[in-house]
């Protein structure tokens, strides 16, 4: 069984530096270029294989498989439709792409007749926090969602806030949370707002992703919590996103939908 030639884009960020761990510990992938936006050409790491900061050209010279993309928002965007463009599947763990964007990669998609995974969170436990949330919401229509990630992130609310949101929202009735006469005396005070349900973001050092989604009925609440507290925590689920977008022809937006 041939391997699966893997390039990653974000090599030197903390999940890039998990993600080539994963590469290098398991026996049917290969790691054949990475990209950056500094050292263009220079041996990575010392291997026998090179850092790009074209990502056409390093397409062209590594012919992969995959791309595992842990950029930035705007990157991530560009990368994924390059990749598309060049027959190369991308795995992409970068959030902030709008609906919009999701409409285009997935007519692209189609039309290439490729696989394309993009997941707001890889980590396996968070995926099911979502789940048990949205089995949650058909019983409390009350619901906030409290998001908590490093100081560093740079989007907010996090894409899986807003992830945790839209499953919600799928099965529960819309409303209008609080005091019909709510006011905030602070702007923001209350958070976003999304079909009632109100994403509140936290950004500390010392975080690394972290979400609570509390629901609340007569006389109860219910409690719903995921904590990640290292970057390897991700890394089960971007080994699952690389083993199955090999086998699609389409792109699948969050890691639920491709867990059993």
């Amino acid at each position: 069984m041939s391997k699966v030639r893997i390039v990653i884009a974000g090599p030197r960020g903390r999940m890039g530096i998990e993600a080539v761990k994963l590469v290098d510990e398991t026996e049917q992938f290969e790691l054949v270029g990475v990209i950056d936006r500094l050292n263009d050409g220079e041996p990575f790491q010392g291997r026998d294989i090179y850092t790009y900061t074209n990502i056409e050209q390093c397409f062209q010279e590594t012919k992969p498989d995959v791309l595992i993309d842990l950029t930035t928002p705007e990157s991530g965007k560009i990368h994924t439709r390059i990749a598309l463009e060049y027959g190369v599947r991308p795995v992409v763990g970068t959030t902030g792409f709008s609906e919009e964007d999701l409409k285009e990669l997935t007519q692209l998609a189609e039309e290439k007749q490729i696989g394309a995974i993009i997941a707001p969170n890889f980590a396996v436990g968070a995926v099911l926090m979502m789940k048990f949330a949205q089995m949650a919401a058909k019983y409390f229509q009350d619901v906030e969602i409290i998001e908590m990630h490093h100081d560093q992130k740079l989007d907010a609310p996090s894409g899986t806030g807003v992830k945790t949101a839209e499953m919600i929202s799928e099965v529960r009735e819309s409303k209008k949370q609080g005091h019909p006469n709510e006011k905030e005396t602070m702007t923001g005070a209350r958070g976003a707002e999304m079909d009632g349900i109100r994403i509140h973001s936290v950004r500390l050092p010392g975080l690394v992703a972290h979400q609570e989604v509390m629901f609340g009925g007569e006389g109860q609440t219910l409690k719903i919590r995921h904590d990640s507290y290292n970057r390897a925590s991700f890394m089960s689920g971007v080994k699952l996103c690389v083993e199955t977008v090999m086998k699609l022809d389409m792109l699948v937006y969050g890691l639920e939908n491709i867990m059993e």
